[in-house]
């Protein structure tokens, strides 16, 4: 998370970061801002596939599902590498996938991914 944080702010990306730290956690996030009540709907989700007690694709599928959230932005931020993985995240639909590298000056490529996404979104382009 350290990484992702830094990333953020040296793209400077004003933005807000709310962490969940499971898939059950992130269904149960999801679930709030379907109700309106207690969150809103993220502008971008951030989604590691490798998540413990439900995986990122359970995520996704749940997110898709959802009428308030299905058109959220995701960038998938994994260690994976498989095809199987990539496949199931384009079915469900994705708006980027950013293998995390194991080079700290890679991964710093994330903020402006990131930052071009958010950008988008507000111009109406995704």
């Amino acid at each position: 998370m350290y990484l992702i944080r830094q990333a953020i702010s040296f793209a400077q990306v004003n933005a807000a970061v709310t962490v969940v730290y499971d898939g059950h956690q992130a269904v149960e996030f999801i679930d709030k801002a379907e109700t309106g009540q207690e969150v809103p709907c993220p502008d971008l989700v951030l989604l590691d596939l490798n998540l413990p007690k439900k995986n990122g694709i359970e995520v996704l599928r749940h997110m898709r599902n959802s009428s308030a959230c299905k058109n959220t932005l995701v960038l998938v931020v994994t260690s994976s590498d498989s095809a199987g993985d990539r496949e199931a995240v384009k079915a469900l639909g994705f708006n980027g996938y950013f293998r995390k590298p194991s080079v700290y000056a890679e991964f710093m490529t994330l903020g402006p991914m990131i930052r071009d996404l958010l950008k988008g979104a507000s111009a109406g382009e995704l």
